[in-house]
Formats: structure tokens, sequence, C-alpha cells
């Protein structure tokens, strides 16, 4: 029987740069219970009363320091007085409800920028499952992220294409590498390029979850459009149609000594 799937939410949080744009990782601590000491987008499981997007930008600001907010025009404003973004990331990391601590300053999550990009479900077989949605947003101008030293111990700004090259020293799990694999081609074209390839992504959303595969020497792991996906995949699988626009590239992850590679199957176009 697998594990239950829990609702969790990341953010790829994008920062301009001449040409393109760089993208916002965390490292996450040795002795996390989940991707261990590697680098990911900011993100976790969603509490009982939030959606993905409120989750989303929830953990941008427990985990990154980055607050999306807007006034709420529901409460009073001279009955409040705004405490600095640091004062309201501290009270929520140290318990306080993250809703009730943005009222007090009149503050709503402002959840409207957060674009969908995709959805990834941990494979049956894994003790702990989530159904992830990434959402792609922009670095608000005048903020500064920051790890929180509780869950996350380091960060880096960095090129996709550049954090692929480093993806063993970082080591990336595969929704990362998938992930920064598409945004690389849009990196060189510049930011509007980016803006209409993340409203493209946002209408074809369809679930990704991975199947592992029996093989020699290490651990394989078919994305939906793999040619051995249905045949050869193990546990539970959520197929994706023919021809689908996601449908392309690397279609497995093979864990080589510690670093995932982000393959093509053998008998598949493109597979050297």
């Amino acid at each position: 029987m697998s594990a239950p799937l829990r609702e969790a939410a990341a953010v790829i949080l994008l920062r301009r740069t001449e040409p393109g744009f760089e993208v916002f990782l965390l490292r996450r601590q040795r002795a996390a219970s989940f991707m261990a000491s590697a680098f990911v987008f900011p993100g976790g499981a969603t509490e009982s009363d939030e959606d993905a997007r409120t989750a989303a930008a929830r953990e941008l600001f427990e985990e990154a320091g980055v607050l999306l907010a807007h006034a709420d025009e529901r409460i009073e404003s001279q009955t409040l007085e705004l405490p600095i973004q640091g004062m309201l990331r501290r009270r929520i990391l140290d318990g306080a409800e993250p809703r009730a601590v943005l009222a007090t300053a009149g503050l709503r999550w402002s959840t409207d920028v957060l674009v969908p990009w995709s959805h990834w479900i941990t494979p049956s077989a894994e003790p702990r499952r989530f159904a992830a949605r990434f959402c792609v947003c922009e670095l608000p101008a005048g903020q500064v992220p920051s790890f929180d030293a509780v869950e996350t111990v380091e960060q880096i700004w960095i090129r996709p294409l550049d954090a692929l090259a480093r993806a063993a020293e970082l080591r990336l799990p595969p929704p990362q590498i998938r992930t920064l694999l598409d945004l690389g081609p849009a990196a060189a074209q510049g930011w509007d390029a980016v803006v209409a390839f993340c409203a493209e992504r946002a209408a074809i959303t369809h679930p990704i979850l991975p199947r592992p595969c029996p093989s020699a020497g290490g651990i394989t792991l078919l994305l939906p459009w793999d040619p051995d996906y249905a045949a050869r995949g193990m546990g539970e699988a959520i197929e994706m149609p023919a021809g689908h626009p996601l449908a392309s590239g690397p279609s497995r992850f093979v864990l080589e000594e510690g670093t995932w590679m982000h393959v093509h199957a053998p008998s598949s176009p493109g597979a050297g």
C-alpha cells in the first residue's frame, strides 16, 4: 500500500539579468527528512486551510524571506502599525499563524503573481509522497532573499544552464533538473521570452508521476513519455497523451554515484 499523498507547492523564483535571468535555489539541511542537502526551489507542504498558491507564497516567505503580499482593504489601516518584513517572518517562523501575522500588518497574501509551471507527484514506492505544484514568480523589486537557517542553510542565484553543469555539486533532484532544462532556452532570449513561455506552460500543465524501473547497478525513474513507462515502470502511473507538448526531450532519470542524470531512453531518438 502506497503512502498517502500530501499537497505541496514550490516557487521557481527568477531574477532578471542581462541577458535573461537567474534562478534562486536553497540548500536543505543535512538532517532534513526529504531531499537532504539538495539545492531546491523554496517550497513545502500545504497546511489544512491552504490552496497550493497560498502555500507557495507562505513557503517562499518562510524559507527565503520574499514577501508576496498586498494591502488588505478590509482592515482599518489606522489601527495597524506595519512591522518590518523581518519581524513578520520571525513571528511566523516562531510558530504564529501566518495569515494572522499578515493581518496585523494590514496585509494579505498576493498569489496572482504566481504562474503555474508544473505538477510533480512522488513515486508511489516512496515512504513520503507529495503532489507538488510548481509556480514561477519574478523577484519583487527591492526584496533580497535569505535562507532561514532552520530548514535551509545556503542559497544561490544561478543561470539555469550553469546550474545543470553543477548538478552533482548542487545535488539537484529530478524536478529541479527538468525545470532548469526547460527554462534554459528561454533564458537566452530575455525576460519577455520567459514570460511568454511560462504563460504557454500554464495552459498545458499535466501531472508528472515518475515510475521506478529495474536497472543494473542503480535507480532509474521513467517519466510518462518514456517508451518503457507503461510496460516496465513499477507502482502507480499517470500516462501522458501521445503528442502532449510536455512529452519531449530526455525521458528518464538515472542515479549515478549520487547524481541524477537526465537521459533519453536507449531506443529513443536523441539517445547517445
